[in-house]
């Protein structure tokens, strides 16, 4: 009778048999090839028509027996009503065309074949709603249909006013529509019965097809008279009565109250029904059915023979049929059909028959001609030739207009998704009208009457179930899911539905994309890139009438106010284009553009808390629980001693943390609102739950980089809290979860340093972290119906005290660490966990420079002569034990440049400790100590260890400089002490000096003079006072040795070598003038001693001359003195608003007039001496030109000097001045003798 693969006229190829009478085909397998249906050419006029079997429980097809001529009809087969397996599923089927569909067979088809709703496919119905359509201009009787929109596919279902309002006067649904009905259509409504020819003629085709079955001649029992008259009446009854309606669509009960019955005596539905297989939703936590079998119970089952994709023209249709096709012989695929011969084939017979096979693709009808009864001839007709009978004669062009006419018409009107519409046209009329029966339902009491209104609803859901599943083009549609998901909840009622619409509003949480790059704010609205695609979701909308020129009703009369629109007259569906699908439905499915994170977030909370008051209503024992105001914040009960002892409390909670997770590994499960684990309600209260947290993580992060830290602590906390309610709820705990924690414990952490480190905002902060929403709170509410919420109150509480807000920052890294530890996160997210131990070295490293600036503080406070206190030592050994720790945590992740910093770090401690015992002891008596000796040695190892770290300067120059001058600093400080403070009690002399010589020598070497930075002045400076000092301690030697020329002449050379160094660096220097000076007038006191040794008159001049050239030398230091003066002199004159003047160091005064002094005594000092050689020479010798330049310059130098010494009223420029313009003179003096 039928093939699973009857859509080509060509014979199926060998194995094709329909496997126990199903085969449910995909759109990719072996059929679509074998199915191509060939544009067929009829009556000279081009219609494109193709067919594809998309599904087909008829049996492998079979030739019909050919009856002989006489053969009495009105005589049942031995085999009527016996089921066969060449008829498949018995009785009904068989019974073709005649069948009446049920109310809802387009929802069967469209559950079967989601993929298509929506998308692909224009139309699905049944083809006895199609041939009614496309027969509208033809026929005279009534049409009554049902239109729905699902995207841009309509489904159009039969709607039986005659059945609708028998079953109204029985049960009381649908008053609203009867009377409606008969106040504005048929007043004088009645039941119409149907004739007696008509069961006449239903039972002469019932017993033609099953004659024509029974071709073999098996004998088969006559029924008897009482199985005849059953057997006539079930068919009756199933005729009239068996299109049953539904009750309005409920959830059995089983479902919401009792979830383990769901599970028993039902069979699970398709993977699409399954909230679980949602996008991005775990495996493991998939949702239970939606329903117990609920749509084959309520008459949405796909009950057709076969399900064909057909494309008439330009429309791409759905088709249900149940036409018997035969096939075998010559004839590979023909429809059978029996005709009265004294009645010829009228039109609408002829338009029957063409597309029946055009739908089915069947190449040929064979039509059997009886009189009375009784068989007369068979007849073979090709279906191209069906147009062109006579008396049956129509243009299959006009069909082709009328279909895309109806369509245009529908399309345009039946714009708002989930509205049930009511196609009708009365018997005799010519005017098709078009209602919004949901409109009308509103109006009523109980919106909820309308049956179509759950079928709906769940056909939206399934549609974007679908979409959501297909990952890979999900994202260009989230406009149109979100709009389907919109309208499923709008329909639905919240007491009956909770499953559905939390499940949705799960789905419409998920459609936001917490993790997207911030940047990418354009693909958040994917655009519409077919207007069929988008369509409108507000009923408050304005009309459609202006746009639907043809349709306007308002020349109507007044019985059709209540119309959408109106086609005036059946005639203009024949005229091509005159309805043209001018409405471009709005794009009002367009993704909401979220303009920043917090908005996404925002809309994200508004559907997960729509799902959990779902969930939450549905839960039995609500009466159970205390009553809580979602306004009034809830109390928290959880502090206790452990949590307000700082450090030493967060250890207790980190260890009850610690027991937690490790219960939770072996599947601990406690809810307080008496949840059963399995339940729907547990599973969708776990996801919408993981949902908020994400949610909240990510406007945590958010707030974080706009530095509202305080907001930023608020929503971590909702998100820790959300994740401790998951924790309570959750019986197997999954990796990815216990990642998401890691990370929300690791955000938490950045945010208590930040709070740590921004202490001066701290009131802002509080008032920022103690706001809440109202929708914060009920989310809130929803969680603690499950757990007390507390098992992070450790790491989320606001302090106001640094040390506490550091110790939580860091043990908030430490659990991290260890959620990482408890499976194998930590090999599987490689990156995360990098980042985790970074920010441990980093809080343990920042907790340590507290602890070591608290025990500096220490420091400074003690009296000098005190020793070191127990509480400094015990700061000292936190500062090192968090140093070592960070270090080891660097160190494990190969970061050299951060474990570089803390070893630098730990060497900076050494030096505190090093200080530490500087002061203990009598300051007249002052030593340097072993313990100062021990420490820094101690901090040069750790530098020296930091530089190792590094290996070379390229890896991080600014690191191996900083490393370089700590080090050059350390070497510098400890030769400075052992020279200021020399530890002669326990050393010899030569000792200290040649450790001293060794530590300067050592500075130098680590102090950079070279290389152009910030630091350079720095290091020159450095330099030169090591140089200085050098050549100071040398000049000390030599003063006080007495003995080994040898190396009184080393020592001679090397402070005047370290003297000119220190000279060099310092001139390059413009804010050391005073040190140039002062080490020049050293250098002029080591001529002087020298020149005491020496004792030619010749001799001695030289000394002096060079002496007195040093001086000449140092004009250079005055010209800088002076600068500097006259600046500050004018400062005060100057606007206010100048900094003052550049960054070096203003001039100390009183060493300004202690050196000027000295430098005036030391320059009439030599002058003197110069004159005093230079007259005695002149006695004894001859005279010398040169020599007498110089005498009396210097006489008149001296003289000069003398009077500018004794002027006492002189300021300081004034003799700076004086000294310029005498040293002026030596110069040119000095040059002139030279000359």
């Amino acid at each position: 009778m039928g093939d699973s693969k009857e859509a080509g006229a060509e014979a199926p190829p060998a194995g094709a048999a329909a496997r126990e009478g199903l085969s449910l085909l995909s759109q990719g397998e072996s059929e679509e090839p074998a199915a191509q249906g060939s544009a067929l050419f009829l009556g000279g006029n081009e219609v494109k028509s193709r067919a594809v079997v998309k599904y087909s429980s008829a049996p492998p097809r079979t030739a019909f027996a050919r009856l002989e001529e006489k053969t009495d009809l009105k005589l049942p087969p031995a085999n009527w009503l016996r089921e066969s397996a060449k008829l498949g599923p018995a009785g009904t089927t068989i019974l073709g065309n005649s069948k009446k569909s049920k109310p809802f067979s387009s929802f069967g088809m469209a559950y079967d074949f989601i993929d298509s709703v929506g998308n692909d496919v224009d139309v699905v119905s049944d083809s006895e709603n199609i041939k009614k359509l496309l027969k509208i201009p033809y026929s005279k009787s009534h049409v009554s249909m049902a239109v729905h929109r699902i995207g841009r596919t309509l489904l159009l279902d039969e709607l039986d006013i005659q059945e609708l309002f028998m079953r109204s006067s029985q049960t009381g649904d649908w008053t609203w529509l009867k009377e409606f009905y008969q106040r504005l259509i048929d007043q004088k409504w009645q039941r119409k019965k149907k004739s007696k020819e008509h069961w006449y003629q239903k039972a002469i085709l019932s017993k033609f097809l099953y004659y024509s079955i029974n071709g073999d001649g098996a004998a088969q029992p006559v029924p008897s008279a009482a199985e005849q008259q059953e057997s006539s009446s079930s068919d009756q009854t199933n005729n009239s009565d068996g299109a049953s309606w539904p009750a309005p669509f409920e959830m059995p009960s089983s479902v919401s109250e009792d979830p383990s019955a769901s599970s028993q005596g039902s069979e699970p539905l398709e993977s699409s029904y399954i909230v679980g297989h949602v996008a991005s939703a775990p495996k493991e936590q998939n949702l239970t059915t939606l329903f117990n079998d609920g749509e084959n119970s309520q008459g949405l089952k796909n009950d057709f023979v076969r399900n064909i994709l057909w494309t008439f023209e330009d429309i791409h249709m759905l088709v249900g049929s149940n036409m018997p096709i035969f096939g075998g012989g010559r004839y590979p695929a023909v429809s059978l059909r029996l005709r009265d011969n004294n009645k010829p084939i009228n039109v609408l017979t002829g338009i029957d028959y063409w597309l029946d096979n055009l739908i089915c693709n069947v190449p040929e009808l064979v039509m059997c001609f009886h009189v009375n009864g009784i068989v007369q001839k068979y007849e073979m007709i090709k279906t191209e030739e069906i147009p062109n009978l006579e008396n049956s004669n129509f243009s299959t062009k006009v069909i082709k207009d009328i279909a895309q006419n109806i369509l245009s018409f529908l399309k345009s009107n039946c714009t708002k998704e989930g509205h049930t519409y009511w196609l009708f046209k009365a018997s005799g009329s010519d005017i098709v009208k078009l209602y919004d029966l949901t409109t009308l339902c509103e109006e009523t009491e109980d919106k909820y009457q309308n049956p179509f209104t759950m079928p709906v609803a769940i056909l939206l859901y399934k549609v974007a179930c679908n979409m959501m599943m297909k990952k890979n083009q999900n994202k260009k549609h989230y406009g149109t899911i979100r709009t389907l998901l919109l309208n499923c909840v709008k329909l639905l009622d919240k007491s009956r539905h909770p499953q559905i619409i939390a499940s949705a509003n799960y789905m419409l949480s998920e459609l936001f994309q917490l993790d997207e790059p911030k940047t990418e704010d354009g693909s958040e609205s994917p655009s519409n890139e077919n207007s069929d695609e988008s369509y409108s979701e507000e009923e408050e909308e304005t009309p459609d009438s202006d746009e639907n020129g043809p349709y306007s009703t308002g020349s109507g009369p007044a019985d059709d106010s209540k119309a959408v629109a109106v086609i005036k007259s059946v005639g203009e569906l024949s005229v091509p284009e005159k309805y043209k699908s001018i409405h471009q439905i709005r794009p009002s499915c367009a993704f909401p553009v979220c303009h920043d994170t917090e908005e996404r977030c925002r809309l994200v909370l508004s559907y997960v808390l729509e799902g959990l008051k779902s969930v939450d209503s549905s839960i039995k024992k609500e009466s159970d629980l205390p009553a809580a105001d979602p306004n009034t914040p809830i109390p928290l009960k959880y502090e206790d001693e452990s949590t307000r002892g700082g450090p030493e409390g967060l250890e207790k909670q980190m260890a009850l943390f610690l027991d937690k997770m490790g219960s939770l590994q072996k599947g601990h499960y406690s809810s307080q609102s008496g949840m059963i684990p399995g339940s729907w309600q547990h599973k969708m209260k776990l996801q919408l739950i993981l949902k908020s947290s994400k949610a909240y993580y990510v406007l945590s992060d958010a707030a974080m980089s706009l530095q509202k830290y305080g907001r930023a602590l608020r929503y971590i906390k909702l998100a820790l809290q959300s994740h401790d309610t998951y924790c309570c709820l959750c019986t197997n705990m999954l990796s990815e979860v216990l990642l998401f924690l890691s990370q929300y414990l690791t955000l938490c952490g950045d945010i208590q340093l930040m709070l740590a480190q921004n202490a001066n905002n701290r009131a802002a902060h509080l008032e920022e972290f103690n706001y809440q929403t109202k929708e914060d709170q009920e989310i809130l509410h929803s969680l603690h119906r499950e757990s007390s919420c507390q098992g992070f109150a450790w790491a989320t509480d606001l302090s106001t005290d640094l040390e506490s807000q550091l110790s939580v920052s860091c043990k908030c890294y430490e659990a991290a660490n260890e959620i990482l530890q408890f499976s194998d996160l930590k090999s599987q997210n490689p990156e995360h966990y990098v980042q985790v131990l970074k920010r441990m070295g980093n809080i343990r490293n920042e907790i340590g420079v507290f602890y070591m600036n608290q025990a500096a503080a220490l420091q400074s406070e003690r009296v000098v002569s005190k020793s070191v206190s127990a509480a400094e030592q015990q700061l000292w050994k936190k500062s090192f034990s968090c140093f070592e720790k960070g270090i080891h945590n660097f160190e494990s992740i190969d970061d050299a440049t951060n474990a570089a910093l803390l070893l630098c770090n730990t060497g900076r401690l050494m030096r505190i400790c090093a200080q530490a015992h500087c002061g203990a002891g009598d300051e007249f008596k002052r030593e340097f100590s072993p313990e100062e000796g021990l420490y820094y040695n101690k901090a040069v190892d750790y530098y020296l260890k930091a530089l190792r770290s590094l290996g070379t300067r390229d890896i991080h120059p600014a690191v191996w400089d900083s490393v370089n001058w700590e080090l050059s600093t350390t070497y510098f400080t400890m030769a400075t002490l052992q020279q200021d403070y020399a530890p002669l009690s326990r050393r010899a002399q030569e000792q200290i000096e040649k450790e001293v010589s060794d530590a300067m020598m050592k500075s130098l070497k680590y102090c950079d003079v070279d290389s152009v930075s910030a630091r350079q002045p720095l290091c020159q400076y450095r330099a030169a006072t090591i140089h200085h000092r050098l050549a100071s301690m040398y000049h000390s030697c030599l003063r006080n040795q007495v003995g080994d020329e040898h190396l009184r002449k080393q020592h001679r050379v090397l402070a005047d070598l370290h003297y000119g160094k220190a000279v060099k660096l310092f001139q390059l220097l413009k804010d050391a003038p005073c040190e140039l000076l002062r080490v020049q007038l050293e250098r002029v006191a080591f001529a002087e001693f020298q020149m005491t040794s020496q004792n030619s008159n010749v001799g001695k001049l030289k000394t002096l001359s060079g002496a007195l050239d040093i001086m000449v030398r140092t004009k250079h230091a005055f010209q800088l003195i002076r600068k500097e003066l006259v600046e500050e002199f004018d400062q005060p004159k100057s606007d206010e608003t100048t900094p003052a003047a550049d960054s070096s160091p203003s001039l100390n005064r009183e060493e300004v007039i202690k050196l000027l002094s000295i430098f005036e005594s030391r320059l009439s000092f030599l002058l003197l001496q110069s004159i005093k050689l230079l007259s005695s020479t002149k006695k004894k010798t001859s005279s010398n030109i040169e020599e007498d330049v110089v005498l009396k310059t210097n006489k008149q130098i001296y003289s000069q000097l003398l009077r500018a010494t004794a002027d006492k009223n002189a300021t300081l420029v004034e003799r700076i001045d004086v000294l310029i313009h005498l040293l002026d003179q030596l110069a040119r003096g000095g040059a002139s003798a030279v000359q």
